[in-house]
């Protein structure tokens, strides 16, 4: 019974540590390493920052800024020297390719699609849907082409 408890005990603080690790911390801009601030100074052009968050996750370090260009949502994450990792930018469906809007309509099938992201990442741009069916939500990501992306 002893070694169940224990067991238990260290399974749930291993959970908890999991959890913590690939979790979002807010930050105020004073907290980001200088190099972060600037990139995020560069990036904020004409755009309005909401936010900064800081994550860890498998070891990284990551910063992301949370912005508002012309009235849709944009975030940029950078690594802790400054360097942009990804960009995640509100878009029209109308606006994307026409093989990814289809792809995406499928999927969403009689569901709802209530956001589309131009997602840009390690040199490759793909299109990531929020899709909503009732109350499931789920997530559609594609190609310009339409190939669904893992």
């Amino acid at each position: 019974m002893r070694t169940m408890i224990i067991t238990a005990l260290a399974s749930g603080a291993l959970i908890a540590a999991l959890v913590a690790q690939g979790s979002e911390k807010k930050i105020s801009m004073k907290d980001v390493p200088a190099a972060v601030q600037q990139a995020i100074k560069e990036q904020s052009k004409g755009a309005t920052l909401r936010g900064v968050a800081k994550e860890v996750e498998h070891g990284k370090t990551r910063y992301e800024a949370e912005l508002k260009v012309n009235g849709h949502s944009k975030d940029v994450t950078f690594d802790a020297q400054g360097q942009v990792v990804s960009v995640e930018e509100e878009t029209p469906i109308a606006d994307i390719p026409s093989a990814a809007r289809e792809a995406i309509q499928h999927a969403a099938g009689g569901g709802k699609v209530v956001i589309v992201e131009t997602v840009t990442e390690g040199g490759k741009t793909f299109y990531e849907a929020q899709v909503r069916k009732g109350i499931k939500k789920s997530e559609v990501k594609v190609d310009a082409s339409g190939q669904p992306v893992k």
